[in-house]
């Protein structure tokens, strides 16, 4: 389908300078909100009212009700719009109600973009149900465009692999979280990928305190991985110190590099485990304790660049020894 390079972007970008993107949470534009529809229309494809006297009901109309019954059910409702209009009607509506929470219309987002990245391209490689989609944008294309989006109205959201994940910096989201995502997806690795995928979805719900305990849950379940793959022993218990020293002990870390980065050893114990264990690991008293979002966004970003380095070690060193 492609991004068209209109004037008006042209000028937006000029009058811009070379600023930074600032990204904001709070504010889904209606001109975004069509984008999306018309993604909609051409990877997915509008409603069709089943004909009289057939009996079957058009596959596309099918995804249409799947989509909207599991929204109005999670969100506790019986129609996201007038109980007269047909499925797709109702989606679009939702969508475009100025009075939608943006946290409800992300979730509507993310699955319908799961049915185009997951559903629709296993229905048009089957071929007794292929020619009952009228697609004209394929999934890959219809979530790089989403994903651009998002970018071109500055709102701080991306889609990735089923899931709508919250990005603070466009560079560290770009050179840090996707790597850690593509490193993780690996079989081995599912655990630690899941953990890491819900730390951020706490994350975009605000639940920072679960967000940097799943943060940690998946920096270990990683580090874990590593050693039975390599068949390190670690206690059953073990710590993420514990484990970061299993690591070091049999230099997954080139030796060399150890005595150039001698703070190595300090930066991931003192990192995600300490800034874990003192805001969210243990019972918080009397008093509860407040984690500001700019500590999760810490954590998460300091976990990401932490699985990379281990993973990317890991293989590096499976490449060596194969």
């Amino acid at each position: 389908m492609g991004i068209n390079d209109l004037y008006s972007k042209r000028k937006k970008l000029a009058e811009r300078g070379n600023q930074p993107d600032v990204y904001q949470y709070t504010d889904l534009p209606v001109e975004f909100r069509r984008q999306v529809i018309h993604i909609w229309i051409s990877a997915i494809g509008p409603y069709r009212e089943p004909q009289p006297f057939i009996g079957t009901v058009p596959l596309v109309s099918c995804l249409w009700k799947t989509i909207h019954d599991l929204i109005a059910r999670e969100l506790g409702r019986f129609n996201l719009g007038s109980e007269f209009q047909n499925p797709f009607e109702q989606c679009k509506s939702f969508l475009l109600d100025k009075d939608t929470p943006v946290d409800h219309l992300l979730d509507l987002i993310e699955v319908t973009f799961c049915q185009i990245d997951k559903v629709i391209p296993q229905i048009l490689q089957d071929y007794q149900y292929s020619g009952e989609l009228n697609v004209s944008q394929l999934s890959e294309d219809a979530i790089s465009e989403l994903n651009h989006r998002f970018r071109e109205h500055a709102i701080g959201y991306q889609y990735n692999n089923g899931q709508i994940i919250r990005v603070d910096s466009g560079f560290i989201h770009a050179e840090v979280v996707v790597p850690a995502l593509s490193l993780l997806s690996s079989q081995h690795f599912k655990g630690a990928e899941q953990e890491f995928r819900s730390a951020h979805e706490h994350y975009r719900k605000k639940e920072y305190k679960d967000a940097i305990v799943d943060a940690l849950n998946a920096f270990e379940s990683a580090m874990k991985t590593i050693c039975d793959e390599c068949g390190w022993l670690y206690s059953k218990g073990a710590t993420a110190k514990e484990l970061i020293n299993v690591l070091l002990k049999n230099e997954l870390v080139p030796e060399y590099l150890q005595s150039h980065l001698s703070g190595l050893r300090s930066v991931l114990e003192a990192g995600v485990p300490t800034v874990r264990n003192k805001t969210s690991g243990h019972g918080q008293g009397a008093q509860p304790i407040s984690v500001p979002e700019y500590l999760a966004a810490y954590v998460l970003h300091l976990t990401a660049s932490n699985i990379v380095l281990l993973v990317e070690a890991y293989k590096a060193k499976q490449g060596d020894s194969a």
